[in-house]
């Protein structure tokens, strides 16, 4: 994606900027004596470029943290991802977590505000970046991609999935045989083409007029692979999780023994589904995916 700034008066702009007026303090002094204008720093308005973040971030962060929850648990209750080995189980989460929780978001009807980053934020971020350079190396939440994330909200909110429809759609975002180095990547296969096909033929009953109703679902999730997790993370828990790896709380709370449900609604007996040894296939069927639609 090109991220050089589209708008006309770019070059102004750079030599408008907060650090070009920090680092000419005597133009600088001059221009304010001269209540010149001209030397005002500027907030360019391209979205590529214009750096957002949530109106609300108190309750929309405490909303998304739940949707995290629910999204980690789906995985995590699948008899047949908990019999893949590690490192697949691994890298498959690494891959889906990001389309995943954007279906949570969706399904949750999950909808917020974004509001410019406040100039004296972006300025603290130059000047700590000496102790701060992590952080300023992060790509920060853009306009452009807070529009891209929002459309394809409603692109969903539009096909008004059932709870069935979503389940069997984040099947087949979590089975990707296509991600590197999977060790069982054959039966992973195996356990997408399982997912499309319990998704198709619950389509077909619930909208029969709907004939193109399929293909519009698979060409709808097409869209997440376009968001980045890094948008998500930024976003929605940077300003909960502070410096740390969002990744690492993920694995925590898809490996960790549970012995409570992490949801009010849950069911205790489904954080004890396990398989018995039987082929992984075998285990992704619609009777495993009612029981999880009932409770995401």
């Amino acid at each position: 994606m090109d991220n050089v700034c589209q708008c006309t008066d770019s070059n102004d702009r750079q030599s408008n900027a907060i650090l070009y007026n920090i680092l000419n303090r005597e133009n600088y002094k001059s221009s304010h004596n001269n209540t010149n204008y001209n030397f005002m720093p500027r907030r360019c308005n391209c979205e590529m470029r214009r750096t957002v973040c949530l109106k609300s971030p108190a309750d929309i962060c405490q909303e998304a943290s739940g949707v995290l929850v629910k999204t980690i648990h789906f995985m995590r209750n699948l008899p047949a991802f908990n019999q893949l080995p590690l490192n697949d189980q691994l890298s498959l989460l690494q891959s889906c977590w990001g389309p995943l929780y954007i279906l949570g978001l969706a399904q949750e009807g999950m909808n917020f505000d974004v509001v410019d980053t406040p100039a004296d934020s972006m300025l603290k971020r130059i000047l700590l970046n000496s102790q701060e350079s992590s952080e300023m190396e992060r790509e920060q939440p853009t306009l452009a991609g807070v529009n891209k994330l929002k459309a394809c909200l409603k692109k969903f909110w539009r096909l008004d999935l059932s709870p069935k429809e979503y389940a069997y759609l984040k099947g087949t975002m979590i089975f990707n045989p296509d991600v590197k180095d999977l060790t069982a990547a054959l039966f992973v296969e195996d356990l997408q083409q399982e997912a499309q096909h319990a998704l198709r033929e619950v389509v077909q009953p619930l909208h029969p007029a709907d004939r193109g109703r399929f293909a519009g679902i698979l060409l709808a999730a097409s869209m997440l692979k376009t968001i980045t997790p890094n948008l998500i993370t930024e976003l929605f828990f940077r300003p909960v999780i502070g410096q740390a790896d969002l990744l690492d709380f993920l694995v925590d709370m898809l490996f960790k023994t549970c012995t409570e449900p992490a949801h009010g609604d849950f069911q205790e007996d489904l954080t004890d589904m396990h398989c018995t040894g039987e082929t992984w296939h075998k285990h992704f069927t619609r009777h495993n995916f009612e029981l999880y639609c009932l409770f995401f």
